[in-house]
């Protein structure tokens, strides 16, 4: 409704498309997929290719639109040093998006408007909203998932899917038992607390072993990893990587760009860090840059 409200008060036309089907399969059943095999996904990633810059792109053509535009903190623009349309970082800091949007077609980028790649501040938009008159202007942000709107992606797993919980063992790194889980897609990498061990030093989750139904723990300087494996990739501002390249990597939405060289072999890319990183996990993504460009990215595989 939000939507058409405004849509109403700008006097432009509003079109709504039932595409549940479509966000069931490409972005909700990626999601359980992804716990049921011990990943930790990102469904804005999947919505983001699959629905946004997907279905609605092709709903936009079928209307004539040249141009599609969305509220992403990012920004596109045409680069005379790569000849080509590029993605880049947003002026918007910590809030920039260009790490969920790594996964779009590379061709739809000059079709891709981002009105709000030179805000820095949240509040300067709410405030244009307000000189217009939209009931918006004083909307909450939402970082909930948002077919999953209490948080509790637990629960979601349990009543829509074959996932269930079921008891193992954990373990250190040597094998040893040293207490029981609630369930492996209860836990995730890097995790300390709600482990229910008592032991002489601080312990995280490593890792899981699917076959013994086993969650791995350790100390905190085991969660480090110099080297990964990147997979399911798609490159935006390269055809193909060609040798090494030196890069920039975020491993997750919230983490610090890390200086890394890549290389590719097919479709998989080999990600060595000048320093080690932490708590990298499984399902996640990996996203390259070269100053504010995106490069590309991929899902890390291990």
């Amino acid at each position: 409704m939000d939507a058409k409200n405004v849509c109403n008060s700008l006097e432009i036309p509003h079109f709504i498309y039932n595409c549940k089907e479509e966000f069931r399969k490409c972005v909700i059943q990626d999601f359980i997929d992804c716990y049921a095999n011990c990943k930790t996904p990102n469904p804005c990633i999947e919505c983001n290719k699959y629905m946004k810059f997907g279905y609605m792109w092709e709903k936009a053509k079928e209307l004539g639109c040249n141009y599609i535009a969305t509220g992403h903190y990012a920004k596109t623009e045409y680069s005379e040093e790569y000849g080509r349309w590029v993605l880049k970082k947003s002026k918007a800091g910590k809030k920039d998006q260009s790490y969920v949007l790594w996964n779009i077609p590379k061709d739809l980028i000059e079709h891709v408007l981002f009105p709000l790649a030179d805000f820095e501040e949240k509040e300067q938009i709410r405030e244009i909203a307000r000189e217009n008159n939209l009931k918006v202007a004083n909307k909450p942000d939402s970082e909930d998932i948002c077919f999953v709107p209490d948080g509790n992606y637990k629960k979601f797993l349990e009543n829509n899917s074959e996932i269930k919980p079921k008891k193992g063992n954990i373990v250190n790194s040597k094998g040893e038992i040293l207490g029981k889980h609630t369930g492996l897609y209860n836990y995730t990498i890097g995790q300390r607390k709600g482990l229910g061990i008592s032991y002489k030093v601080p312990l995280f989750v490593l890792g899981f072993n699917p076959a013994k139904n086993e969650v791995i723990v350790g100390e905190e300087k085991e969660l480090y990893k110099k080297e990964i494996k990147v997979t399911d990739i798609n490159l935006l501002l390269v055809d193909d990587i060609k040798g090494e390249m030196e890069v920039e990597v975020k491993t997750r939405y919230s983490a610090k760009v890390a200086k890394a060289k890549i290389t590719q072999n097919q479709n998989e890319i080999k990600v060595v860090f000048d320093e080690p990183q932490r708590a990298i996990t499984p399902g996640q993504s990996a996203v390259f840059y070269i100053g504010d460009i995106v490069v590309g990215g991929g899902k890390i595989k291990s």
